[in-house]
C-alpha cells in the first residue's frame, strides 16, 4: 500500500520513509509542493491510499495542496510544527483526516494512519508475514495455505504486532492496547500469549523478545 510523505525537511522524511517501509507500506517522498502538484497528474502517485503532508512547503504550502490532493480522493493527514489552534481548525475544515503537531512518535504517527485508512475504507485487506497471511476482512489466519487456529486475543495481538512490523511493543503498551486500560492482570499473560503465536505459526525467530521491553515482530525481507 502506497503513502505519500510531502516533506521538504529531508532527515523528517527520511525518518518517516524508513519506518513506513518497515511497518508494510510503500513509501512515496515528495519534498516541494509544487512537485507534489505535478506527482498527483502521474497515476503512480493517484494511487496512494494516503498522503502524510507537511503545512510549510516551499512552492506551494500543505493547505493549498489540499485541493489537489481532494481532486483525486486522497486523505490527507497533516504533519506539522504549526500548533496554534487557528491552524488545526484551518487544517480539518478544510477536509483532513488528522492534523499531527512536531514532534511525534512514529507508533502513533502508524497508528493514526491505519485509523484514517479504515474510516476511508482504504485499510489493507490482508497483511502477510513470510508465509503467513492475515485476512483481516474474514478474521483468519492461515500458514502455507493452512487455517491456523487462534484465540480472539492472540489474533489481535497478531495484528497488531504484524500491522507494525519491526516496531518494538512494551507489555505495558500491549496490555493496554490488547486488554484494555481495565484489565487488572499481570504483564505475564503477554508472555504467554505470544508463546502460543510462535509456537502455532512457527515464529520463534520471527516475534523477538526485546531485553527489558517487551516484544517486535521483525521481517525485512
Amino acid at each position: 500500500m502506497k503513502i505519500l510523505v510531502i516533506e521538504d525537511d529531508t532527515a523528517i522524511s527520511e525518518l518517516i520513509c524508513m519506518n513506513l517501509e518497515a511497518a508494510g507500506y510503500e513509501a512515496c517522498p515528495v519534498y516541494d509542493g509544487l512537485e507534489a502538484q505535478k506527482k498527483l497528474k502521474e497515476a503512480d502517485y493517484r494511487e496512494a491510499a494516503l498522503a502524510l503532508v507537511d503545512v510549510m512547503l516551499p512552492g506551494r504550502d500543505g493547505f493549498a495542496l489540499m485541493e489537489d490532493l481532494q481532486r483525486v480522493s486522497m486523505p490527507v493527514i497533516y504533519l506539522t510544527a504549526k500548533d496554534d489552534v487557528l491552524s488545526k481548525v484551518h487544517g480539518l475544515k478544510a477536509g483532513a483526516e488528522d492534523y499531527m503537531v512536531k514532534p511525534f512518535e512514529i507508533l502513533e504517527l502508524l497508528v493514526r494512519i491505519e485509523k484514517a485508512l479504515q474510516r476511508t475504507g482504504r485499510s489493507r485487506d490482508k497483511i502477510t508475514v513470510r508465509d503467513v497471511v492475515i485476512d483481516l476482512k474474514e478474521h483468519s489466519v492461515t500458514k502455507a495455505g493452512a487455517r491456523i487456529n487462534l484465540k480472539p486475543l492472540e489474533y489481535e495481538l497478531l495484528v497488531l504486532l504484524a500491522g507494525n512490523r519491526n516496531m518494538a511493543f512494551s507489555r505495558e503498551e500491549l496490555l493496554r492496547r490488547i486488554w484494555g486500560l481495565e484489565y487488572m492482570g499481570e504483564t505475564r499473560t503477554v508472555d504467554v500469549h505470544i508463546g502460543q503465536l510462535r509456537k502455532k505459526l512457527g515464529f520463534h525467530e520471527v516475534i523477538r523478545t526485546i531485553s527489558k521491553t517487551g516484544y517486535r515482530l521483525e521481517d525485512w525481507e
